[in-house]
């Protein structure tokens, strides 16, 4: 039996836009298609973990690095799930990805952390950070982690939202290759420059998670729609001259990405490149390389910040956090619930833990000719 065959293909289920979770939605009320199938989580775990501790990794990295991408896919952010497995297994064989790297942190104060990733797993590296951060803002009230070096890192929110689970709040800004036009430029000169935020909402409570790109949409998500032959909303890209496009090939070939929210989104975007760079050491805008591509080395940057209520005397507090996003929440017309941050996620993942992660046939069996080719590698029956 191979991995994901305990999970039978839907009866009922999907359109792309139907497998975005609601609430009251299951998977018997989605319309009948046949190029997707549904993967258990624990299955793609498996798969991913098989792949990549066949080209090197330790077994305990490996399950770090594949549950951040089971995360993405699990919350159907797919652009940082299994699609980025084959990236990076070709870091590895270029040498730019060391699956055996362990990252090196040095205290540089009492509340400031410096991390070489030593080429290593981002994910890896930066659990690590959060860890330590975590244990340090317990005394000092807020601790930071200054991270080069390190592999992509993923989606963020996983790390606020252990920072969360231990009752702090957490930050969390990365920056990445140039993909997003400056407002009024038609040129790719700033990254997608995500950010992530969770703050507590006290013990009997889910924590309120932002996790958002700067740009209108991620590069991967315009990549998927490339390799459907799909064409992509008016508004997420511009052609080479600046012009607004719906063609996917050509917005991912020599276009670039439109920053959210217009002039505001691009002044957010550019303003955490600045700050990550500032806080890091790290490559600016057009220079910098690794967290798309097979053979460059990673230069971004990436800043974690850990925050102590409890230090601060406010944890009592917490609590009518929860009772205002209820009341947010309770705010909707006729009746209808309105989300917050973290929802949607949130709801989409127990309802995927249930029903499977809808993977379109075609990635799937890529991801299964990919675990076949790593197994021939680690028996040496492959370069």
């Amino acid at each position: 039996m191979t991995a994901g065959d305990d999970m039978n293909r839907p009866k009922h289920a999907t359109t792309v836009s139907e497998t975005r979770c609601a609430p009251k939605e299951s998977i018997a009320a989605m319309t009948p298609a046949t190029d997707f199938r549904m993967v258990s989580a624990d299955s793609l775990q498996a798969l991913i973990v098989d792949v990549l501790t066949a080209y090197g990794a330790r077994e305990v990295d490996a399950h770090v690095q594949a549950q951040n991408l089971v995360e993405a896919d699990l919350r159907d952010q797919h652009s940082h799930g299994l699609r980025r497995l084959e990236v990076l297994v070709g870091r590895i064989r270029y040498g730019v990805l060391l699956p055996r790297a362990q990252p090196r942190q040095e205290w540089k104060t009492a509340a400031v952390l410096r991390v070489d990733g030593n080429r290593g797993f981002g994910p890896v590296v930066a659990f690590s950070a959060v860890q330590a951060i975590l244990d340090r803002a317990a005394t000092t009230g807020v601790a930071l982690a200054s991270i080069s070096n390190a592999n992509h890192l993923g989606m963020l929110a996983p790390y606020v939202e252990k920072m969360a689970e231990a009752g702090m709040v957490g930050i969390a800004l990365t920056t990445s290759e140039a993909l997003v036009h400056a407002w009024c430029g038609a040129t790719a000169m700033v990254g997608t420059n995500p950010i992530a935020i969770a703050a507590p909402t006290g013990p009997d409570s889910e924590p309120l998670v932002l996790d958002m790109s700067t740009s209108s949409v991620s590069m991967g998500k315009i990549l998927s729609y490339a390799q459907r032959g799909e064409p992509i909303p008016l508004g997420w890209a511009v052609g080479p001259l600046g012009q607004p496009t719906t063609n996917a090939s050509l917005a991912a070939r020599a276009g670039a990405i439109s920053p959210f929210g217009g002039a505001k989104g691009y002044a957010l975007g550019i303003t955490v490149e600045a700050v990550v760079a500032a806080l890091t050491g790290t490559a600016l805008g057009r220079d910098i390389r690794g967290t798309l591509d097979e053979t460059s080395p990673c230069n971004k940057g990436d800043l974690l910040i850990c925050i102590s209520p409890h230090v601060l005397g406010l944890s009592h507090l917490l609590p009518q956090i929860a009772d205002y996003l209820e009341q947010v929440r309770a705010s909707g017309v006729s009746g209808d619930p309105v989300r917050v941050p973290g929802d949607r996620a949130r709801t989409c993942r127990q309802h995927r833990l249930k029903y499977g992660i809808p993977l379109h046939q075609s990635a799937w069996t890529a991801a299964l000719a990919m675990r076949d080719q790593a197994r021939s590698h680690r028996d040496g029956h492959c370069c």
